[in-house]
């Protein structure tokens, strides 16, 4: 298993992705670990490579002795960098992990390329009501604060009828070692950044759930959005784990911020690079060559825009896509073009039980004949043979 000797502490970590890409590190809220973020993994690790680990006195990290600090916890996380050769990354945190986060962009911003705070506050409420957690947790271990922060961590409606993040997140909650719950309740209760804020220069995004009763954006998210130089801010539909309730919208307010914008060259280019991934070379290269002086703008228009703007937008992955243009295809009897992308899909994320559903879907959203038609040119594909016609095979 990954661990790290840092900071006189041995934490857990997870690294992947490919080490060219930049580095986005996932900070978890109090009572969890780093299997909290599981939702996003997947479709950032398309973009970067992604250090989560477990904080210090959860999950398999270890539970070392006293309170804790969020300086403590800040430091752990230059210490993991720091053992992983990782100079700059991008820091993403919820509750707890917000708060070290904003430790780093304030005393280390030197190391951020963007910071992301998610259902955080500059002050977690009254010293009083972590005084009391403290000794809930000390005379009745983590069953007697179970229900309390089940409540807070989603709303009713997902406690209700999402019962697979939420048996998740109850299980490692009640599995969180007392003596490390209480060091992050400390690290919460002495926590005041409010003075601080202004000095924090990285790019950051404040993220607040409108359900959210542990952190709401009143008096809390509203703080760091106002007091942060030009830090964006989003709301979503959510309570305090807004990643879990509302993992894609979460994921795509990460992607939108942390991803460069792209100038009308770079969108070519990188709309040439998506066009190649996604047809094949082959077929690039000669639509290249029978490019003239007549079709040279539409060659141009669709690079720029079918493949530079639309299919370079991270909020769905390329099988998705694939999929969505296929039905589409079927739909409207373009065959010719649905071959190739059928080809084309074959030949990188696709699989034959993907064509069939994809197919089903269009019986019946689209009519029987095009699924009809559909599935013999995705036979003919796997086949290896070729259409007889821009129409398609004859029946």
């Amino acid at each position: 298993m990954p661990f790290a000797n840092c900071n006189n502490a041995r934490l857990f970590y997870r690294l992947e992705g490919l080490p060219e890409k930049a580095v986005l590190v996932l900070s978890h809220s109090i009572g969890l670990d780093h299997a909290m973020w599981a939702p996003q993994v997947p479709d950032l690790l398309a973009h970067f490579q992604v250090l989560r680990y477990d904080t210090r006195g959860h999950g398999a990290s270890e539970v070392t002795k006293g309170e804790y600090s969020i300086e403590l916890l800040g430091r752990d996380v230059l210490g993991l960098a720091d053992s992983l050769g990782i100079r700059k990354f991008a820091f993403c945190g919820l509750s707890l992990g917000g708060a070290i986060g904003q430790w780093l962009g304030v005393n280390a911003a030197d190391r951020l390329t963007s910071l992301v705070l998610a259902n955080t506050s500059p002050k977690f409420g009254e010293r009083s009501n972590w005084e009391t957690r403290i000794e809930m947790v000390r005379k009745g271990g983590m069953a007697a604060i179970v229900d309390m922060a089940m409540q807070r961590f989603f709303s009713q409606q997902t406690l209700e009828h999402y019962t697979a993040y939420v048996s998740a997140m109850k299980s490692v909650l009640l599995g969180t070692d007392p003596a490390g719950y209480v060091g992050c309740c400390a690290a919460l209760r002495d926590f005041d950044s409010r003075q601080s804020l202004r000095n924090i220069r990285v790019p950051t995004l404040v993220i607040s759930g409108d359900h959210d009763i542990s952190t709401p954006w009143p008096g809390n998210g509203e703080v760091l959005a106002r007091e942060i130089p030009n830090a964006r801010s989003l709301q979503l539909l959510a309570a305090h784990l807004s990643n879990l309730e509302r993992p894609r919208s979460f994921l795509a307010a990460l992607l939108e911020f942390l991803l460069p914008e792209l100038d009308e060259t770079r969108r070519s280019e990188a709309g040439f690079a998506v066009r190649r991934a996604t047809l094949g070379d082959d077929h690039v290269d000669r639509a290249i060559a029978a490019t003239n002086d007549f079709n040279r703008e539409f060659q141009e228009l669709i690079t720029r825009y079918a493949w530079g703007t639309i299919w370079t937008r991270p909020e769905l992955d390329v099988r998705t896509r694939r999929l969505l243009a296929l039905a589409t295809m079927a739909a409207l009897g373009r065959w010719e073009e649905f071959a190739m992308h059928v080809r084309a899909g074959f030949a990188h994320e696709l699989e034959p039980c993907d064509l069939k559903e994809m197919l089903l879907q269009t019986a019946i959203y689209a009519g029987v004949p095009a699924a009809n038609t559909g599935f013999q040119i995705a036979q003919r594909v796997l086949e290896g043979g070729e259409l007889q016609s821009a129409r398609g095979p004859k029946k």
